[in-house]
């Protein structure tokens, strides 16, 4: 990642956002229990108090970011960050368990959406909104090269945030793999997908795939795929927005589940 790049990424999550900066309030967060989705920590050598708020961060999950401080002073409402500035979720995470136990509750085979690598935070809500009406029982995103529940993604989903678990796991591919032991199928989306969506069965426990905005899913995902479907496309631009496509096989799946 250029640094050009990495400054508008931090001038981004700054508006789009909550931040809470300084070693004190982080502490009292980490103690209220807070989800924090990335840590910005100056570079180079930290104190002992420092280092053990960044540990505690850590094993509370946070994606722990080191960056000049100057970059910091650009992040900083205050300009009194010390050293220390924290992005807090807008919604606390959920676990697999928990969206395994969603669709037991309503005795339904599970319906998940995972979501690899979006940048769009109004894609991700997008997508939240599309998969709470279809009545899907859970999304999985990634801790890295993703968007976290921010105070955009909550608008953009119009409210669905507060009903649809979210899960933020550490690795994709590994995700993939438990699922699939759990009786899972997973289905990538890609334009290359030799299964025509219509003729894919989603009646059973299925996971969606949906790539990134640019790229698409990365190689190792789509190959943890069980298969790789594509949408009919008619018209003569080749790809779907992100939240578009989500929406399209969320709601196939609700088609083939309700007999229609």
């Amino acid at each position: 990642m250029t640094e050009r790049t990495e400054r508008g990424r931090f001038r981004r999550e700054q508006m789009n956002e909550g931040l809470i900066e300084g070693r004190n309030a982080l502490t009292e967060a980490l103690r209220a229990g807070r989800t924090i989705d990335k840590l910005y920590v100056a570079s180079g050598d930290i104190d002992r108090t420092l280092s053990r708020l960044v540990a505690e961060a850590k094993q509370a999950g946070a994606v722990v970011v080191r960056t000049e401080r100057a970059r910091l002073d650009q992040m900083s409402p205050t300009g009194a960050h010390q050293g220390v500035i924290a992005s807090v979720a807008a919604h606390g995470y959920s676990s697999l368990d928990d969206v395994f136990a969603r669709a037991e509750a309503r005795a339904e085979a599970p319906l998940i959406v995972l979501c690899d690598g979006l940048s769009d935070p109004h894609n991700l809500g997008a997508i939240l909104r599309s998969a709470e009406c279809a009545g899907a029982h859970g999304v999985i995103i990634p801790k890295r090269r993703s968007v976290g529940l921010t105070a955009v993604v909550g608008k953009a989903s119009a409210g669905a945030l507060e009903y649809m678990p979210v899960v933020r796991v550490s690795n994709i591919a590994a995700t993939i793999r438990t699922l699939k032991e759990r009786g899972v199928w997973v289905l990538g989306t890609a334009a290359e997908g030799t299964t025509r969506l219509y003729d894919a069965d989603l009646k059973g426990p299925t996971a969606i795939v949906i790539g990134s905005e640019g790229d698409g899913m990365s190689r190792l995902t789509a190959e943890q795929c069980d298969y790789l479907v594509s949408i009919p496309m008619r018209g003569e631009i080749s790809s779907l927005n992100a939240s578009a496509a989500a929406a399209i096989l969320l709601y196939e799946a609700v088609r083939q589940r309700i007999g229609g």
